[in-house]
């Protein structure tokens, strides 16, 4: 195909030297990959041809709920809080590439412009973020938040109070001076209006415990301090609308781990569901004494407070929407929230069972063992994958040996190590709560099945995402363990019960002994030889993508498919 041309104007866009892992390069030409300093740069963007298979990986779903038990305000009331969603996701562009609607529009081909409105960019953030658009490199690990000509060593010598805050962005002044502008100065038009809407939102809600979570959160929004309005949402029980907004979660900023990237969920509480998930928190404390690790890495309480609720999610946006779709969610994230409170694990009914039946069956005829296939259930997935956002409040939040937060001394490997703790926590909890008998539905062996099955969903998020990472290191480790075996003859996987529960305990022991020491070089090193895709490993992937198995989930979502007033 004859390839076209485009000239256009796109804002903030850098050229990174390196991929997922640092590169040295000589000091004259290292660069930080972010570009926090708005330039308009004339870019020629070859036109992609329509064959491309990466273009096809995502299976659209109707982002639908059952919204007839709600009154006309509340449904008044959805309608602003998806408009001010649309604002985080407007700003997450702006945080992640630049400037969305010069980009999308110079881009003829309709695949090729899709696919970068679902990667919020050129890079395929599926594929270790690799670009799909011709004139473009490597993507910036610290996407807009710090200016290109930054160093690490030049940030990490730099004495500026508040320098590695979740609410901020890194410019530089003319005369070469690093400064800090906060989140509600440098967005600060488009948070007033995101403010507004909450407000008039709040004036319509049913709940009074939610109206006034909206209110709090407006003026979190205008004032970056989020903590207040994380304790009011840690207050809400019987709200039947909820809603995620702010900047979030760190994982975009794939240079240090620190800044926060804006994102919205709203949602719509399954009550009965979440009538039998209620239970499990009061296991917390219990379960953490019994962690397979020294007492000095399990020393902390977790929160009792917490809580676990069933959802169907009727909008995603912004650093939630980008790329994979999140299933599930634990927040708040501040750690002294989650001391004090512990914290909302969110399950996303809806969307966790678009994906049991689109990508995790598919994919269990495919690879896992035919005798073992009757252990793929949805209630695993769905246990699973709750306990794995229960199991973010097990473990420890700061470091034993005085380096301060585990977040802050683990910098950009800390998001992985504890994805990964997440997901084999979760394992433990469930394997620990049927020996109590606390679990009594289906079988053990179905959690261990459909856990392996979701190692091969999960991984080909590719080394880009924390969970990707992760799955890596789990599958790995598993393998060198003999968690599993593979069948010479059909190719297939089983899992072989007790290797894997030895497995997890000993897993469970190095995340949490790296995490608890604040051992930066150690995460690495365990990242750069287990976190990668093996040439076995891949076949394995190779075979669902010959089979036409979608890679994950898009939605087509918003008011109009929802039937609410415009």
């Amino acid at each position: 195909m004859k390839l076209k041309l485009i000239s256009y104007l796109v804002m903030g866009i850098t050229i990174s030297a390196c991929g997922q892992k640092e590169v040295e390069l000589p000091k004259e030409e290292k660069r930080a990959t972010a570009e926090s300093t708005i330039e308009k740069k004339e870019m020629a963007i070859a036109e992609q041809a329509l064959a491309n298979p990466r273009f096809d990986i995502y299976e659209t779903v109707k982002l639908t709920s059952d919204l007839s038990h709600l009154s006309d305000n509340q449904k008044a009331m959805l309608s602003k809080l998806i408009d001010a969603s649309k604002i985080m996701d407007d700003l997450f562009w702006k945080q992640s590439f630049g400037d969305k609607k010069a980009f999308l529009s110079a881009i003829d081909d309709p695949k090729a412009r899709k696919f970068a409105d679902i990667n919020y960019g050129p890079w395929d953030r599926l594929d270790g973020d690799k670009p799909f658009l011709a004139s473009f490199e490597e993507k910036p690990l610290g996407a807009q938040f710090y200016p290109s000509d930054m160093t690490k060593q030049e940030f990490e010598s730099l004495e500026l109070q508040g320098k590695a805050g979740l609410y901020s962005v890194i410019k530089r002044k003319q005369q070469g001076e690093l400064y800090i502008v906060p989140f509600h100065q440098e967005y600060k038009a488009e948070l007033q209006e995101a403010a507004r809407l909450l407000i008039e939102a709040s004036e319509l809600a049913v709940n009074k415990e939610f109206a006034n979570y909206l209110k709090m959160r407006a003026d979190a929004l205008i004032t970056d301090n989020f903590q207040p309005s994380d304790f009011a949402w840690m207050d809400m029980k019987t709200n039947p609308v909820d809603l995620v907004i702010g900047p979030i979660e760190t994982y975009e900023d794939l240079l240090f781990g620190y800044r926060a990237s804006y994102e919205a969920y709203v949602l719509i509480k399954d009550l009965a569901w979440s009538e039998k998930l209620a239970k499990y928190a009061a296991f917390l404390p219990e379960l953490q004494k019994g962690l397979p690790v020294e007492a000095k890495y399990k020393q902390e309480t977790p929160g009792t407070d917490s809580d676990l609720n069933a959802y169907d999610v009727i909008y995603y946006a912004g650093h939630s929407n980008a790329g994979s779709k999140t299933i599930a969610i634990n927040l708040p994230n501040d750690e002294e929230v989650q001391l004090k409170k512990g914290t909302r694990r969110l399950q996303l009914k809806n969307a966790m069972k678009a994906k049991f039946d689109k990508i995790l069956v598919p994919i269990s005829k495919q690879l896992i063992a035919e005798e073992q296939q009757q252990f793929i259930t949805f209630d695993a997935f769905f246990g699973n994958t709750m306990f794995h956002e229960v199991a973010h409040g097990l473990g420890i939040k700061n470091t034993i040996n005085d380096k301060g937060a585990v977040r802050t001394a683990l910098k950009e490997t800390a998001s992985a190590l504890e994805e990964g703790k997440a997901d084999i926590l979760g394992l433990y909890m469930v394997k620990s709560l049927f020996e109590k008998g606390e679990i009594t539905e289906g079988k053990l062996m179905d959690n261990y099945v459909t856990f392996l099955a979701g190692i091969f969903r999960s991984v080909r998020f590719g080394a880009s995402s924390a969970h990707g990472k992760a799955n890596m290191v789990r599958f790995n480790f598993f393998k060198e363990k003999g968690a599993f075996k593979v069948d010479p003859a059909t190719g297939r996987y089983s899992v072989d019960f007790e290797k894997m529960t030895v497995a997890m305990n000993d897993l469970t022991n190095l995340l949490l002994t790296l995490q608890g020491n604040g051992d930066y070089e150690g995460a690495k090193k365990l990242l750069e030889t287990k976190g990668v895709i093996t040439a076995d490993l891949q076949a394995e992937l190779d075979k669902l993508t010959e089979a036409n198995i979608p890679v994950d989930i898009i939605f087509e979502q918003g008011k109009a498919v929802l039937g609410l007033p415009q």
